[in-house]
């Protein structure tokens, strides 16, 4: 099988969960984290709404996965009786609401979220280059459902050795995602061909690796021996756009996880993620983001 060797070489990181109650009628709003965000949804009914992107509906056993650096919000159809969102370490409840002896009031969505971070072996952040959301209803038995019911018992009564419970928990659910979709031959996963082919591999190996390093299509054709024109049209057909596109998208996300991680200035964050000035960096941000370095920056410290 083609793409065995990138299941074999998958590793995931994740940050605490958080479970997220929505009470009647209101939104959360969840900003553009520099790392992708998995969305589990517990109870109620509702939708999360993204930047630039139709609304996505979601209900009581559906999982969501939201690309790094796309701003979206949760919002809840609940009734006008308490609209207050809350967000709060998931083990402080999760354990009675799993049991049932806790009612929730039957205009709330909860949600169980988590960031997430996928790479693979000796590469990081592989998951920069999935550009579109994963969308899982679980709600009926699959085989998904064992893996995320263990994953809740785990998050709701943490013990000896649970952490890397989790991350093995989670990383049975992205394979399933990304299984699904490779199956099932989704165009907006036709990139992943990039990975069966050791030529387009190489590049965007580099691309991963290094993304303030100052590529060209020239450059990259040549570190694969390739002629640019070859080396181009190799690189669409498995991506879906050109090496460049990707490059921008990969730098982006690079930035915006220095700036929520690092107190690093801004002018050095686009020197190192390849701009050679501020101002054009600051431009492409905001292009990507629709907030500047420094408000992002400042949005994520307030959280």
């Amino acid at each position: 099988m083609k793409y065995d060797h990138i299941f074999d070489e998958l590793e995931i990181s994740t940050n605490p969960f958080a479970l997220c109650e929505l009470r009647g009628t209101c939104d959360l709003g969840l900003g553009r984290d520099a790392s992708a965000t998995l969305h589990y949804i517990l109870s109620g009914e509702g939708e999360i709404s993204l930047r630039a992107r139709a609304p996505i509906k979601v209900s009581r056993g559906m999982l969501v996965f939201i690309p790094a650096l796309q701003s979206h919000a949760l919002h809840s159809f609940g009734r006008r009786d308490d609209p207050v969102p809350d967000c709060k370490p998931a083990a402080l409840r999760l354990a009675s609401l799993m049991a049932g002896s806790e009612q929730t009031d039957s205009g709330q969505l909860t949600a169980l979220c988590a960031h997430v971070s996928v790479g693979l072996r000796g590469v990081s952040d592989i998951i920069d280059v999935i550009r579109e959301p994963m969308i899982e209803n679980v709600s009926s038995p699959s085989q998904m459902r064992p893996i995320l019911q263990s994953l809740l018992a785990e998050v709701s009564n943490p013990r000896l050795g649970s952490r890397a419970m989790i991350r093995s928990l989670l990383m049975q659910c992205m394979i399933e995602m990304l299984r699904n979709r490779l199956t099932n031959n989704e165009s907006a996963f036709r990139w992943m061909a990039a990975l069966a082919d050791p030529s387009i591999w190489g590049a965007l190996k580099m691309m991963l690796d290094s993304p303030g390093d100052n590529h060209s299509v020239e450059s990259l054709a040549s570190s694969v021996r390739m002629s640019r024109a070859a080396f181009a049209k190799r690189f669409a057909d498995a991506y879906g756009s050109g090496p460049m596109e990707l490059l921008r998208d990969l730098r982006m996300t690079r930035a915006g996880y220095l700036l929520e991680k690092t107190d690093l200035p801004v002018k050095r964050v686009a020197d190192m993620v390849g701009f050679a000035s501020r101002s054009a960096f600051t431009r492409a941000f905001e292009a990507r983001t629709g907030q500047s370095p420094r408000d992002f920056r400042a949005s994520r410290q307030l959280e």
